[in-house]
């Protein structure tokens, strides 16, 4: 009865992570980014990149269990790919999750300095800011996975009630004629985003380590865990964009213009003082369950990387490793939050969660490598699967160029 108990609690939990880590700032812009191609070209958008992150999250699921006694992402690539996929994955790797995790802490600092401002009056400075979230949040990361899962469980049982409630309350806003505008031309401009919105992969194995390498645990959670953020999405998406209209004064286009966020367009449409209240809530713990996964495979991934265990000083040691870079990053530059997120959008992700893991697969294969969990699809699908990573990242060179 304990196993089952703690069977049903690991995979609640797991899903809860990848859930958490998936759904993060990115989806507060997708009206934004999605809007001015229309709501079923982003529908069709939204289920292509499940499928395909999904594939390769199974690629690395086949990879990473190949070498569970290390379980970490540059492991798997030494293994598979070599000294110099080691090396190209090292710089990578560690650029994305350091600019993730600065964006996440100067980004819900902003949002918890907020609500102490309006509960006590008081306004911290600027450069600590970020104190109460690193002193709050990074301490479950200092435990390690057990505790940064059941904050978690809170943090996202807490989002998805200010979801659904912010969901019910602007319902009675909407127009469903705003959702038959279509051009396909323009949902281009999303990839990007939705690519981003979708990148839960770096928490794989550390949740490989957590449910101790089980096969179906982690093929569950992976199914579940990302069909949440799907169906949030898909339901977010349906209603920002059945509100906020596509031209005019605060509307899509020039929001997307702009750079202004998806949720201020929607305030505006709306009206509402106590919604602004809701999306400010919304946007906090959004941040905040990306920020724990994110930062946790951060910490594990330095601590592989090293070769440095998670106890005594060690431990402390790769703490101050995590959470120091991205606090003198924020310090020295305060608008950081929206500079880190391109940093690291779709080069980054579509690279290292798109590419890597099926090149991978397909040298490990070659080299003969045993895993108790082998991906769908042959050679074929591993080399469609590169070819269309490469494609994502030249559109997004596209539309960085051409706009």
């Amino acid at each position: 009865m304990l196993n089952r108990l703690k069977l049903l609690k690991h995979t609640v939990g797991g899903i809860f992570l990848v859930a958490g880590t998936t759904i993060g700032a990115a989806m507060l812009a997708l009206p934004v980014s999605a809007g001015q191609g229309g709501f079923l070209p982003t529908l069709l958008l939204f289920l292509f990149y499940w499928a395909f992150m999904t594939f390769t999250a199974l690629l690395f699921v086949e990879v990473n269990l190949s070498i569970k006694h290390e379980n970490n992402f540059i492991s798997m690539a030494r293994h598979t790919l070599g000294r110099w996929g080691e090396v190209v994955n090292w710089v990578v790797y560690l650029f994305l999750l350091y600019a993730l995790t600065t964006a996440y802490i100067a980004g819900s600092a902003a949002d918890f300095q907020y609500i102490i401002q309006s509960l006590t009056g008081y306004s911290l400075p600027g450069y600590l800011e970020a104190l109460p979230i690193l002193l709050l949040f990074s301490f479950f990361v200092y435990k390690g996975a057990e505790a940064v899962d059941y904050a978690n469980r809170y943090m996202f049982s807490a989002l998805i009630a200010v979801f659904f409630l912010l969901i019910i309350l602007i319902v009675p806003y909407m127009d469903p004629a705003l959702l038959t505008h279509m051009n396909f031309g323009h949902s281009r401009l999303a990839i990007s985003m939705v690519a981003t919105s979708f990148g839960y992969h770096i928490i794989i194995p550390t949740l490989s380590e957590y449910v101790d390498h089980d096969v179906k645990m982690l093929k569950r959670i992976i199914l579940i865990g990302s069909a949440i953020p799907l169906l949030l999405y898909v339901v977010w998406t349906a209603v920002t964009l059945s509100i906020i209209p596509l031209e005019g004064n605060m509307g899509i286009e020039q929001g997307y213009q702009l750079g202004i966020k998806g949720t201020d367009l929607l305030l505006a449409a709306v009206q509402s003082p106590f919604l602004v209240q809701l999306c400010r809530a919304l946007s906090f713990l959004a941040i905040i369950t990306s920020f724990l996964g994110v930062s946790l495979s951060l910490r594990d991934f330095l601590s592989d990387g090293l070769r440095m265990q998670t106890t005594g000083w060690r431990k402390l040691f790769l703490y101050f490793l995590t959470f120091l870079p991205p606090v003198g990053l924020i310090l020295l530059n305060p608008r950081i939050f929206l500079t880190a997120l391109e940093l690291a959008g779709a080069y980054g992700v579509v690279f290292l969660l798109g590419f890597m893991p099926a090149l991978m697969v397909y040298q490990g294969r070659k080299k003969g490598m045993e895993s108790p969990y082998r991906a769908p699809g042959g050679k074929t699908a591993l080399i469609l699967t590169m070819g269309i990573s490469v494609c994502i990242m030249a559109l997004e060179f596209y539309n960085q160029i051409f706009g």
